[in-house]
């Protein structure tokens, strides 16, 4: 599986996760090339692989591409044991099981780390590894309601959540930031180290900027303010389809959107007379363009923005992405196929080393798929894998 071109070729990640903050950690790095053994519990697996039916849910394979599953119980004296030998022969383990959990089993970075000193050991929880909220549960919602993420979005008046697994991702793309910085870290220093992240932390990070203007001017934002010091709209066309516009802060792109408009009154009117204004007047002038929106359909303004410079895209379905021109002339989606569980396709990784991007990812791995075959790379016999098979610890 290992590509020696590709940047992290040689490394060996061992992935004790479930659901979607390590296990897309560990993709994240997979996709860079590392090699990834995802520890899962036998029968059961990750929680994500029986969201939708069977053991290869959608959500299960959207965060597990280019690893290989083994199935041990790390609780048993035998699957512990197993544990460590691989821990031996490894650069990275990354968990997010609760703190403590791994400390209690044997497996806390002390030992770990007294086994391997060269070993990077990344843990994720979600409010970190003390304090108050140490041993509450978390998932992506309640990440984003402590960290004020939510505020940005869930209107007071008519509470809905909406969108994505936001904390869940942004606190994955935070560890795989800092497994690659305590890669380099061991290269200066020949040990490895401890990297903790945590989703509270990691989210406020995300939205790091509301919070630094909150502090100058003692003014929380509220769900609208983006789109008003953004000067961003949602507009909807004639045929019912949806448009999105982003004129930032040059005024050149005003001036675009008066001409594809073909508008003048509102290069008139005082409400919309400088950027200030448009600010302070937002809703007034959401309301004027969507009056002149819905006179024609989403093909009719998509040519007039594209003709007059103006930052826009379609409000797509996801349906309707892997149709778009650029999106097929990029060749953003790949099919992987699995010999039992068929085809999944994925959005390709949106790294890339200049032409030669040879890196190929691999379709999520069935529970256990490769136990035998890492047993057997560990130096366990035939019989005594089976003998563990028979004793449940894989």
């Amino acid at each position: 599986m290992t590509d020696s071109k590709q940047p992290l070729a040689g490394i060996r990640v061992l992935e004790a996760g479930s659901f979607i903050t390590a296990p897309f950690a560990a993709m994240l790095l997979a996709d860079l090339g590392a090699e990834i053994i995802k520890i899962e519990r036998p029968k059961t697996g990750d929680p994500f692989r029986s969201f939708k039916g069977g053991l290869y849910s959608p959500h299960f394979r959207a965060y597990n591409r280019s690893k290989r599953s083994l199935s041990v119980d790390i609780t048993q004296a035998g699957g512990k044991a197993l544990f460590t030998r691989l821990i031996e022969r490894s650069d990275v383990l990354v968990e997010n099981f609760r703190p403590g959990w791994m400390e209690h089993a044997g497996l806390g970075y002390e030992a770990l780390s007294a086994i391997n000193p060269r070993l990077i050991y990344c843990s994720i929880n979600g409010f970190g590894a003390n304090g108050p909220y140490r041993d509450r549960p978390s998932y992506d919602t309640v990440g984003q309601a402590l960290s004020g993420f939510l505020s940005l979005s869930v209107d007071p008046n008519d509470p809905q959540l909406t969108g994505t697994a936001a904390s869940d991702a942004v606190t994955g793309m935070y560890a795989g930031y800092g497994i690659l910085g305590a890669l380099m870290m061991r290269v200066q220093s020949g040990r490895g180290s401890r990297v903790e992240i945590n989703m509270l932390n990691a989210t406020m990070a995300f939205i790091e900027n509301w919070f630094v203007e909150y502090f100058l001017t003692k003014t929380a934002p509220g769900i609208h303010h983006k789109s008003q010091v953004n000067q961003s709209f949602a507009l909807a066309c004639a045929d019912k389809k949806l448009i999105a516009i982003h004129l930032s802060s040059p005024p050149k792109f005003w001036d675009s959107l008066l001409a594809a408009t073909a508008a003048p009154q509102l290069a008139t009117d005082p409400r919309f007379s400088s950027r200030e204004a448009r600010i302070k007047h937002y809703q007034d002038l959401r309301l004027e363009l969507s009056a002149i929106f819905v006179r024609h359909p989403r093909s009719y303004w998509i040519a007039r923005l594209e003709a007059h410079d103006v930052p826009f895209a379609p409000v797509y379905t996801l349906d309707e992405v892997p149709e778009d021109p650029q999106v097929k002339f990029m060749g953003l989606f790949q099919d992987l196929t699995h010999p039992v569980e068929g085809a999944t396709r994925i959005v390709r990784r949106p790294v890339s080393y200049g032409k030669d991007e040879s890196f190929q990812a691999t379709a999520p791995p069935t529970l256990g798929e490769h136990t035998e075959a890492i047993l057997g790379e560990l130096g366990y016999a035939p019989a005594e894998i089976a003998r563990m098979r028979a004793d449940g610890i894989i």
